[in-house]
């Protein structure tokens, strides 16, 4: 027999270590979602949360029965097992109750799959197009476009040079947004398929040749946001970052403005490089 004091004295020690974990490592090693920038990204994370706890609570239901049960019956205590053939309540309530859970579940992420999809009434629309390895945007009816390229220096890569805090997350041009209007977003591809990920929007496209992918944004408060190909598109895959600026009304019609009268040639060009998709 194993020695109780032994049993206790590992309980005590697992659960120091679980607990410095807690408190310190944790904050440097996040596996959730966030909430992030938009109010369907968070959204999305409180059905994911709700769905999860949903779970859990099934899960310590069922291994809670398993094991009293495993306990409180085993030969030991003499337990005989029960002879029986079928149970047309226990088969109803198997069936009733986990549909009744998942309706549960389905209703609000229908909800939000609903809200997601629905691009209208969009006060800007910016057509993503997808490169190896490079991604173009274009802010149509407003005569700007232009590539968005990494930014982190080769010797950075090759390691060497010490890695800035935004290795292989910076760009050369940034998406900038503004604040608190409603944004279509129009991905596509010109080579192979891509796929548009920023985690802080709460959603990512896949960047297809040939088709178009519809999705929409608001953010909430001003910022930067970044993010990756989320899709293996090639050699250079792990070097196509998103970089997206959210900044207020007043400052982003400043930048437009800006943008348009800074090299409208190099903006028309770019957007006859991408008019045959």
């Amino acid at each position: 027999m194993i020695d109780r004091r032994i049993v206790y004295s590992g309980v005590m020690i697992m659960g120091s270590v679980l607990a410095a974990w807690a408190t310190g490592a944790q904050a440097d090693f996040t596996l959730n979602m966030t909430r992030g920038a938009t109010a369907i990204s968070r959204e999305v994370h409180d059905l994911h949360m709700m769905i999860f706890w949903i779970c859990v609570a099934i899960g310590v239901v069922v291994f809670g029965v398993m094991f009293w049960s495993i306990y409180h019956h085993r030969k030991s205590r003499g337990a005989v097992p029960a002879q029986f053939h079928e149970s047309t309540l226990v088969e109803v309530l198997w069936t009733i109750v986990p549909m009744a859970i998942l309706i549960a579940m389905a209703v609000p992420a229908t909800k939000t799959l609903i809200r997601m999809a629905d691009a209208r009434d969009a006060e800007l629309t910016i057509k993503v197009t997808g490169y190896q390895w490079r991604w173009h945007y274009d802010y149509l009816n407003e005569g700007v476009g232009f590539f968005s390229t990494l930014a982190t220096p080769q010797a950075q890569i090759h390691n060497h040079e010490h890695k800035h805090e935004h290795y292989l997350l910076e760009v050369d041009r940034r998406l900038v947004l503004p604040v608190g209007k409603k944004v279509r977003i129009l991905t596509t591809a010109a080579d192979v398929i891509h796929s548009w990920w920023v985690p802080a929007l709460g959603w990512k496209r896949d960047a297809i040749p040939g088709f178009i992918n519809e999705s929409w944004t608001q953010i909430d408060q001003p910022g930067v946001y970044r993010g990756q190909c989320a899709e293996l598109c090639g050699k250079d895959h792990a070097f196509m970052p998103i970089v997206v600026e959210a900044l207020p009304e007043a400052e982003f019609q400043a930048w437009l403005a800006k943008m348009k009268t800074a090299s409208p040639t190099a903006a028309a060009s770019d957007h006859d490089s991408t008019s045959h998709l």
